[in-house]
């Protein structure tokens, strides 16, 4: 199984970078084999950086020679995403935004069609805006079809939304939690849902 996570912050490694980290380690001590991009990275260079849907259906040419290009080809294996962002007036990153807007190309070819989603969000306080930015993450992993996932596992309880922390994500105890439960259940659920991906 292959476990994407997908960093919607400017930060390499402020709070929702540490999050993804954790969530990915329990997917890997869980067999995975896992990778972290960094979306503010991937759009750097891409003119313009957002869609202007320049052509319908999408072509992908905006991803053509680039770092958004090479995403696009990770795009294409992964069993699993966990996506997080920082909460930016109570909803997700525009980096983030940008960034999943370029993929109507994926769409358009099915790729993450049942490819399983989670989503890790941290706010500035306890109640931040943590749960509109997950949903707002969920929406985007729906419209390509995804299969969502919270942060319940069988040996923790059902879950929720999915991982959220207050800053200093570090120092979010329950946060770190919920990040490692997040990260396996994504992982059980791709396996599980193995053979209904298209490759």
């Amino acid at each position: 199984m292959f476990i994407l996570g997908i960093n919607g912050s400017p930060n390499h490694d402020g709070n929702t970078v540490f999050l993804l980290k954790e969530a990915l380690a329990a997917a890997r001590e869980s067999g995975a084999k896992t990778e972290l991009l960094h979306v503010a990275e991937i759009l750097q260079g891409v003119e313009p950086p957002f869609c202007e849907i320049c052509s319908s259906t999408c072509d992908g040419v905006c991803g053509e020679g680039n770092k958004l290009g090479e995403a696009f080809d990770l795009l294409h294996r992964v069993d699993g995403i966990i996506m997080g962002s920082p909460v930016y007036f109570g909803t997700l990153s525009g980096q983030l935004k940008a960034f999943w807007d370029k993929t109507r190309v994926l769409r358009r070819e099915k790729a993450l069609l049942n490819v399983v989603g989670g989503a890790i969000a941290v706010g500035g306080g306890r109640f931040g805006g943590q749960e509109t930015t997950l949903k707002a993450i969920h929406d985007m992993m729906l419209v390509q079809g995804m299969i969502i996932v919270g942060d319940g596992y069988r040996e923790f309880d059902c879950g929720h939304q999915g991982a959220c922390a207050q800053r200093p994500a570090m120092e979010d105890e329950n946060g770190k939690k919920r990040a490692h439960i997040l990260g396996r259940h994504v992982l059980e659920v791709a396996a599980a849902t193995k053979e209904l991906r298209i490759r």
